[in-house]
């Protein structure tokens, strides 16, 4: 029998051991959860709020807010935190909700990116019917399905990773619990976890990417036969958020995962995972609040509708 004594808490070296940048990440990592929090409620807030904005397009940015805001929020304030306090330990079982959550939400926004990309195939290539093939119960019906498979695959990846045997050394080279520096620590057999979660991984993203590639080619080759530049300009210009997204998400993630080992280090990991982490959800409603005329229509109503209560009930 081998001797081994099981971790119940972790360490997390998190992204930092130099004091003097403690503070000023503290405050820059606050005002990025701010904006997100502001942002992504407040588009959730805006349509919700205003019934012209119940279209299926909205439904799904009303979607993509929410999950912004889940998978911010699983991992900013526990980073916080350790830069304000100084305290880097996580639970076993905090650990494990960390990387589910953070793995659910994530893994649904990058289906939720791919229904939209259907959406706007719908709208761009087959106006004409787009109400017929955009029913509110085909929209209920793909949100679901985005919801469902990114957190069983968050179930199974996560379900994966803590059936394995951690032992010696808890300290976690990272600042949130993920999969790669998870196994590092393990002292089971690793093989077989790696080789499902790279399946697991390899048929989700190819689906997504799929999906994504054929909407745009599709959309590309319809915008081409419009002999107006006005109409095209339309309707690119109804695709242009979804597609800035699409391309921050999936160009930070090839990025990050496609880039031989050998030019991988633990700084600059950690730099782009603070960026896929804190900073795409916050961009994301920036994105489409900046771009988009209806978004910025409403919150001027809202805040012309706010400022006449105001005015009515000081007068």
């Amino acid at each position: 029998m081998e001797n081994r004594s099981e971790v119940n808490e972790f360490v997390l070296l998190g992204l930092t051991e130099v004091p003097e940048l403690q503070v000023p990440l503290f405050i820059m990592f606050t005002f990025i959860y701010l904006i997100t929090l502001v942002g992504n409620l407040g588009i959730v807030v805006l349509i919700s709020w205003d019934s012209r904005l119940y279209t299926p397009m909205y439904f799904f940015l009303c979607n993509l807010s929410l999950v912004d805001f889940g998978y911010s929020s699983a991992i900013t304030p526990k980073v916080m935190a350790g830069l304000l306090t100084g305290g880097k330990v996580i639970s076993y079982n905090g650990c494990a909700t960390q990387l589910f959550f953070f793995g659910a939400f994530a893994t649904t926004e990058s289906f939720l990116l791919a229904s939209m990309a259907y959406d706007r195939h719908a709208a761009v290539c087959k106006p004409l019917h787009y109400t017929t093939i955009m029913t509110s119960t085909v929209c209920i019906y793909l949100a679901s399905g985005t919801y469902i498979c990114g957190f069983v695959t968050s179930s199974i990846v996560t379900g994966s990773t803590f059936s394995l045997s951690f032992c010696q050394s808890n300290t976690i080279h990272h600042f949130f619990c993920d999969v790669p520096p998870l196994l590092v620590l393990s002292c089971s057999d690793i093989h077989i976890i790696e080789s499902v979660i790279f399946i697991l991984a390899s048929i989700n993203s190819f689906f997504q990417i799929l999906v994504i590639f054929t909407s745009y080619l599709l959309i590309f080759i319809t915008i081409l036969k419009i002999r107006s530049a006005e109409g095209r300009q339309k309707a690119f210009s109804t695709c242009a958020s979804h597609l800035t997204a699409v391309s921050i998400f999936y160009g930070t993630i090839i990025f990050m995962y496609l880039q031989p080992s050998s030019s991988h280090s633990m700084d600059s990991d950690k730099v782009w995972s603070v960026f896929y982490t804190m900073v795409i959800p916050m961009l994301n409603p920036l994105v489409y609040s900046l771009r988009n005329k209806e978004i910025k229509n409403s919150f001027r109503k809202a805040v012309r509708g706010q400022r006449f209560q105001l005015d009515h009930l000081f007068s």
